[in-house]
């Protein structure tokens, strides 16, 4: 099923992005990258995560003050206040977050 969605794409390499969770695959020939997250990343370890891409890519993980981070967060008017405890301090993994999301999906399904 990926397979058809790059079907006819000529570049070697080909950026992804919004799951959150960094990752490079091979899909029929094509490299395929997702550079990750800088804010919320679904992870093994809090941090930004990023790609440097030129003649090749390399995936990232940069460390910075989580704690002064979380604070700002706490202390601005950003609705989630939760956000600094679950996303910044500490990260789902990327299977925690898939489970949330399918929990989510069959709430909803059955709600409909």
């Amino acid at each position: 099923m990926l397979e058809s969605t790059f079907e006819g794409i000529r570049e070697g390499t080909v950026v992804v992005g919004h799951t959150h969770v960094q990752f490079e695959l091979d899909v029929a020939g094509i490299r395929l990258v997702n550079a990750g997250s800088v804010g919320m990343p679904y992870a093994d370890a809090p941090g930004a995560y990023w790609a440097l891409l030129g003649p090749d890519v390399t995936l990232r993980r940069t460390e910075y003050d989580l704690e002064a981070t979380a604070e700002a967060i706490r202390r601005s008017d950003f609705p989630l206040r939760d956000f600094a405890d679950e996303n910044v301090l500490s990260v789902p993994s990327a299977e925690e977050a898939q489970a949330r999301f399918e929990q989510r999906g069959a709430a909803q399904r059955a709600e409909a």
